[in-house]
C-alpha cells in the first residue's frame, strides 16, 4: 500500500487534499506543521510528500532538503502561495520534483501526484526495480547491482521483493516470516530471517540500505 504525506497546516486544506487523493490502495498520513512530519518520518519514508512551504513551526523547504539528503527517491510536491520565480527556482533548485501554487484545482494536484508516483514506482507489468546501482527484474529472477549480476537464492529474492514493494516503510519481522516461509506446517527459528538479511545485505552491498528499525523489523531506504 502507497503511502502520501501531507504537511499543511491550513485545517481546511488539508481536509481537503487527503479527501481528494483518497484510494483503497493508499495510506493518506495528515501533518499539520514541521515537527509532526518529522516524527512520522521516523517510522518510515512515504511514497510521494506534498509538503507547504509556509509552515508554523518553519520552512517547508528545510524539510525538503532533509528528505532528499536522506531519501533522495522519494518525490516531493511543493505548495506554495508564493509564485515569483525566485520562490519556484529555490525550491527546485532544493530538489522538489514538482511545485503547484495555491489555490490551486484539486483535479490537477491528483493529476500532479499520479504523474510523480508513477515515474517512481515499480513497473507493475515489468515488475521491475531500478535506480543507478540496482537492477532488480523479478520476474526473470536477474538481479545486478553496478552491472554485475548477482546470484540469489529463492529465500533471499522473496525478501528483496517484500522490502522493495514496501520500500520507505518498516516491514514487520512476523510479517517477513510469515510471506518468505509460507509453509504453517515448517517451524522457523526466527534466526532465520536475521540470516536471511545478512546474506542479502553481503551480496547486494546494502549494509546501510536495508535499516534494522530494531524490535520491530526492517526498511529498505533507498
Amino acid at each position: 500500500m502507497e503511502q502520501i504525506m501531507i504537511v499543511e497546516d491550513d485545517k481546511e486544506l488539508n481536509h481537503g487534499l487527503c479527501m481528494a487523493l483518497k484510494a483503497d490502495h493508499r495510506q493518506i498520513v495528515s501533518c499539520p506543521n514541521i515537527h509532526s512530519a518529522k516524527e512520522q518520518l521516523l517510522m518510515g519514508y512515504p511514497a510521494l510528500v506534498l509538503l507547504d512551504v509556509t509552515l508554523p513551526d518553519g520552512s517547508g523547504l528545510d524539510l525538503l532538503g532533509q528528505i532528499k539528503k536522506e531519501h533522495p527517491f522519494v518525490p516531493v510536491i511543493l505548495l506554495t502561495a508564493n509564485d515569483t520565480d525566485t520562490d519556484i527556482v529555490e525550491g527546485l533548485e532544493r530538489g522538489a520534483d514538482d511545485y503547484i501554487t495555491k489555490p490551486f484545482s484539486l483535479s490537477v494536484l491528483r493529476a500532479r501526484v499520479n504523474t510523480q508516483l508513477r515515474k517512481h514506482s515499480v513497473p507493475a507489468d515489468e515488475n521491475i526495480f531500478r535506480t543507478d546501482r540496482f537492477s532488480f527484474d523479478f520476474s526473470h529472477m536477474r538481479f545486478t547491482v553496478n552491472g554485475a549480476d548477482v546470484e540469489l537464492s529463492k529465500t533471499e529474492q522473496k525478501l528483496l521483493h517484500l522490502l522493495i514493494e514496501n520500500r520507505g516503510n518498516t516491514v514487520n519481522r512476523n510479517y517477513l516470516i510469515d510471506h518468505i516461509w509460507s509453509d504453517p506446517s515448517v517451524y522457523i527459528d526466527e534466526s532465520a530471517l536475521s540470516v536471511t538479511v545478512k546474506r542479502l545485505r553481503d551480496k547486494l552491498g546494502v549494509h546501510d540500505d536495508i535499516k534494522t528499525v530494531y524490535g520491530i523489523g526492517y526498511r529498505w531506504i533507498v
